[in-house]
């Protein structure tokens, strides 16, 4: 039996891209399983984007690129994990799919918690976060690092997918009702980028070789695929506390 019992969307915010006006979400994902592990995938912007999104964009010299435009506590971990019933704590594992400005900002809440991250990734002195800054240390946790594709648990597979950065992780996962689900990430943001190509990622080649695997595997697998910032999509989604069974 696949071990993954429901993936909940959680909801860190909404994000304006000013090159073209796109308004993108942020999502992470809880992955629960059949044997009570709480799997938390990414962990959106760093909590003082909740206090004053204007003070933390200065710091962070986020204006070039975009602008947060919806990001309240209600945003931030521990009150979306709230909406599923848990906390911070609970979270046994948490995976990174990579180490930018809107993934990794909670990446020192889980100091319980196994961090699993690409290897390419956890070789920089800190996270990548964004534009040359990078305020957040690893934290003491334990780590597991991925350097292929991995089969990590029952029903849950890891998949090495460089470009957008250099050790991008994307999630096969297989659920009883639903079946098979894509967490595509920033591998592809957005179905437009497979033919708009992918400007601005870590390494444009290896992101479209990326992205090719990945939509053979969808096809494969007849899998529902989840873009990482895709505006179209992403009010389609369920959000917690709804869930994909």
């Amino acid at each position: 039996m696949d071990s993954v019992k429901r993936l909940y969307i959680l909801d860190f915010g909404l994000f304006e891209v000013h090159e073209n006006g796109r308004v993108i979400g942020i999502p992470g994902y809880l992955i629960q399983t059949h044997d009570e592990q709480n799997i938390l995938v990414d962990t959106g912007f760093r909590k003082e984007y909740a206090v004053d999104a204007e003070q933390a964009s200065q710091e962070d010299a986020l204006g070039a690129f975009g602008k947060v435009i919806s990001l309240t506590e209600e945003n931030l971990p521990t009150a979306q994990l709230a909406k599923t019933e848990l906390t911070p704590a609970d979270i046994n594992t948490l995976i990174m799919t990579h180490t930018d400005i809107d993934h990794v900002g909670g990446l020192g809440d889980f100091p319980q918690a196994k961090i699993v991250i690409h290897a390419d990734e956890r070789a920089f002195a800190t996270p990548r976060y964004w534009n040359g800054r990078s305020p957040i240390p690893w934290p003491q946790n334990d780590y597991q690092l991925i350097k292929e594709d991995t089969d990590f648990a029952p029903g849950i597979t890891l998949l090495s997918t460089p470009g957008h950065a250099p050790g991008h992780l994307s999630l096969l996962i297989k659920l009883p009702e639903t079946g098979s689900v894509l967490l595509i990430g920033d591998a592809i943001s957005r179905p437009a980028e497979l033919k708009e190509g992918f400007g601005g990622a870590w390494n444009e080649a290896l992101a479209k070789q990326s992205a090719l695997k990945l939509m053979a595997i969808a096809k494969k697998e007849m899998a529902f695929a989840v873009y990482g910032h895709d505006p179209e999509q992403w009010p389609t989604l369920k959000k917690a506390p709804d869930f994909y069974a």
